[in-house]
């Protein structure tokens, strides 16, 4: 009873003529014009021989399409980012630098910095694979001096580490092929028209 008689002091506020529980407006009925239908026209009747024209129109502009399509297949489609902007081709003389020739003495400087540079690499490398053979031989040593000491301790030290690398792998989820199944090939209806 309280909520009927404070929605009867609301409404009138709102301006609402009826009883309402939304802030909204309400959505009243409302008659639309009556749409009357009206009989389908009558299809005219068309020569065979215009409509037989009017395929071959549109086989031609279809054959002269594939012709133009076919002309413009080996040009690709230009990227707007490698254009050359017009500018910079008409300042290509004021930006192009003057590369002053090599004197003999530079070419010999770089000659000799080249063979600097990769005597230092092969003695680099050549520590690195120094250093690898140190390291397999002390394993190796220490391997078979700890099979002296325990065969057990042994077999258990070159076992190897799952934990090293962690891998899962799981077999085939699929079940296995049915013997003599014949796969349906399903219904294949061409529909492709024939230009002749």
């Amino acid at each position: 009873m309280l909520q009927l008689s404070l929605l009867n002091r609301i409404v009138p506020v709102l301006g609402y003529t009826a009883r309402s529980i939304h802030s909204s407006n309400g959505l009243l009925f409302r008659s639309t014009p009556v749409l009357c239908a009206e009989p389908l026209k009558k299809k005219k009747k068309i020569d065979p021989q215009v409509v037989k024209q009017r395929e071959e129109r549109k086989r031609k502009r279809l054959e002269k399409q594939i012709r133009r399509l076919e002309k413009n297949a080996r040009q690709l489609k230009p990227i707007e980012e490698l254009e050359v902007p017009m500018e910079l081709i008409d300042e290509q003389a004021k930006r192009r630098r003057n590369i002053p020739k090599p004197t003999p003495e530079l070419v010999e400087s770089r000659a000799l910095l080249e063979k600097q540079w990769a005597k230092y690499r092969m003695q680099e490398t050549l520590a690195d694979y120094q250093l690898f053979d140190r390291i397999v031989a002390a394993q190796t040593k220490a391997l078979n001096e700890l099979k002296l000491e325990s065969e057990e301790l042994y077999q258990q030290a070159i076992q190897l580490d799952p934990t090293l690398v962690p891998f899962l792998a799981q077999g085939p989820v699929v079940t296995p092929p049915i013997k003599d199944y014949e796969q349906p090939d399903g219904e294949y209806i061409d529909v492709s028209r024939k230009w002749e």
